[in-house]
């Protein structure tokens, strides 16, 4: 019996260690990046992604839930298809789209408002990625550990493939610090709602480096049979039609905002939907000269004009309208909308800018020679352990 444990256990052993010498060995060839140094938005303009819009056409989302995939091993298992959209329909959502980890959900892929979205990222940090407009699967990922030069390359590889790129529940984890947003570049959004974790500190850390991304709003339920997972959060979306290209048009502008809305325990799917059906709406958010005016449909219990560095500028309590005047030392100014039962309302920002619209393009090139350095190293020390594995055999 011994001697079948022994022969089925090195053939195992053995093939882990290859795995996890695999492993080290793409984790060690990723490329060395080389960030430029992060600078606030800066110039005489200002970019305004809201400016004369049509406010009667603001459409409900949510853009992550997981249904019962791979077998259901992964978190949704609970959750049937159907029964993702019926709750949501419920809740008066316009646009459901579901993120399976790793794997595009064509469920409703014949109607004219369908998006193909999904959750990327496997590895035991648990860095993920909402891919919204995904053209297809990207397997690419670094599980073991991820430092920054591994996460940029992950963001330029999901770039390639989809429409839109999200850093998911980044303080979920704590594996994604709100520094490091900073240095990143080239995708175009944070999961700053979550309902997991709220990383509105995130977003304030990458947007006073100059790098314009939106928020975005989801509840990341795992079973959405429990009014206390679902209607909790949401990205209301500035879409005429129910149209996936409309859509993804209006994210990548920033015509969108994030959604708060407040999640009594216990609370019956019939009363989350009357709470939903009686959201307050965004009438207008509106420059004119420096000066910023944002209207609701009813009466706030504040407005908050944030700045640089999440910095709260002006507060405004008890009204339908606030106005802020924009200072020159403001590289940003981002609106948040409280009502005294807790929905909260979180803007996308007004931002300064000289000639190109603001924006998250790539900052970085690869430093050659500390890439082609660090390789080397890893094939001398991959050549070094099979002259002692050789040597060590022929002493035997």
């Amino acid at each position: 019996m011994r001697n079948i444990i022994s022969l089925i256990g090195k053939p195992i052993l053995y093939l882990l260690i290859l795995a996890i010498g695999i492993l080290i060995l793409h984790h060690l060839m990723c490329p060395v990046f080389k960030f430029s140094e992060p600078a606030s938005f800066s110039g005489n303009k200002l970019y305004n992604p809201y400016q004369n819009i049509d406010s009667a056409v603001w459409r409900k989302g949510n853009f992550q839930v997981q249904s019962k995939a791979w077998g259901g091993i992964t978190d949704g298992r609970k959750n049937s298809n159907e029964l993702i959209f019926d709750v949501y329909r419920q809740l008066g959502y316009d646009i459901i789209a579901i993120s399976d980890y790793q794997k595009i959900n064509t469920w409703g892929s014949d109607q004219p408002g369908f998006i193909p979205v999904y959750e990327h990222g496997y590895g035991f940090e648990k860095n993920h990625h909402v891919l919204i407009g995904a053209h297809k699967v990207i397997w690419n990922d670094y599980p073991l550990f991820q430092n920054l030069h591994h996460k940029q390359q992950i963001l330029n590889r999901l770039r390639a493939s989809s429409d839109l790129v999200y850093i998911a529940h980044p303080e979920f984890t704590r594996d994604y610090p709100a520094e490091e947003v900073k240095w990143l570049s080239n995708y175009d959004g944070i999961e700053a709602l979550n309902g997991f974790r709220k990383s509105i500190g995130h977003w304030d850390t990458a947007l006073s480096a100059g790098r314009y991304v939106t928020i975005l709003a989801n509840d990341d339920a795992h079973d959405v049979s429990n009014p206390d997972e679902v209607g909790q959060f949401c990205t209301m979306i500035h879409s005429p039609l129910n149209h996936s290209s409309q859509i993804i048009a209006s994210l990548k502008k920033g015509q969108s905002y994030g959604a708060e809305i407040p999640r009594p325990l216990g609370e019956t799917m019939e009363q989350k939907a009357l709470r939903h059906q009686h959201l307050p709406r965004l009438r207008k958010v509106q420059l004119q000269g420096d000066t910023l005016l944002v209207e609701m449909d009813s009466s706030a219990a504040e407005f908050r004009f944030i700045s640089g560095g999440g910095i709260v500028k002006s507060r405004q309590a008890n009204s339908s309208i606030a106005a802020y005047t924009i200072q020159a030392s403001d590289p940003y100014i981002r609106t948040e909308i409280a009502y005294p039962d807790g929905t909260t309302f979180y803007l996308n920002p007004v931002a300064r800018y000289k000639e190109t619209i603001p924006s998250n393009p790539p900052a970085f090139r690869i430093d050659q020679q500390k890439t082609w350095f660090l390789r080397g190293l890893t094939f001398t020390g991959l050549i070094l352990l099979w002259i002692f594995y050789r040597k060590r055999k022929y002493n035997r």
